[in-house]
């Protein structure tokens, strides 16, 4: 699907260092006119661990495996049940920065959770979406060549049990919360139409 010249692609539920892995070939292969592109995803069980993450925040170890990555932030948790968006966009083409990208990626989960009359907000100082100072989305972004990789993720209905094995995002005694305990019917195609939509809105006119 491609909306104002960006590729949607739903991948489904897929392996995290496939996703990786191709996020960066698609980055290094790209060029001035490669469109930028969005793609929905869930992945299997897994801890995150950012570039500059530290070992102390993984508070237990567990069957879930744990990657290192080269997103910013600390480490984090994606299992099934979490929608996640990974955006590969031209930030010099655009003629934006990584702050723009950081706000863009925070109000595409506020207005989706306002569709469902659900009231959340940022934190200049923790990247991320919070409902009553519980964390439903995390931020994470790598850019190379003018580009960025990586995105959110959305806590929609999942387990999230895991999370208790982390300080997550690096904040010890952090809440996570989900949509499920919001809403109490979810419809994941709706979910992934409102967030690519309310991202790209608010995109500069190209």
């Amino acid at each position: 699907m491609i909306i104002n010249n960006v590729i949607i692609k739903d991948l489904k539920i897929k392996p995290y260092v496939y996703t990786y892995q191709a996020m960066h070939n698609f980055t290094k292969q790209r060029n001035e006119h490669s469109l930028d592109e969005i793609w929905l995803v869930e992945h299997e069980p897994v801890f995150t661990q950012g570039k500059v993450g530290k070992a102390e925040h993984l508070l237990n170890q567990t069957n879930i495996p744990v990657i290192q990555t080269d997103r910013g932030g600390q480490i984090t948790y994606h299992a099934p049940g979490q929608q996640i968006m990974y955006i590969l966009f031209d930030l010099k083409r655009l003629k934006i920065g990584i702050r723009d990208v950081v706000n863009y990626l925070e109000n595409s989960v506020i207005q989706t959770l306002l569709h469902y009359g659900i009231i959340a907000h940022a934190k200049s100082d923790a990247p991320g979406v919070y409902i009553n100072e519980k964390k439903i989305c995390s931020l994470g972004l790598h850019i190379s060549r003018g580009c960025t990789l990586h995105g959110l993720a959305f806590n929609i209905d999942m387990d999230l049990s895991p999370f208790n094995n982390i300080n997550p995002c690096g904040y010890a005694g952090l809440q996570m919360t989900q949509l499920k305990e919001y809403v109490y019917q979810i419809n994941h195609k709706e979910i992934k139409q409102l967030l690519t939509n309310n991202f790209i809105k608010q995109l500069p006119q190209r």
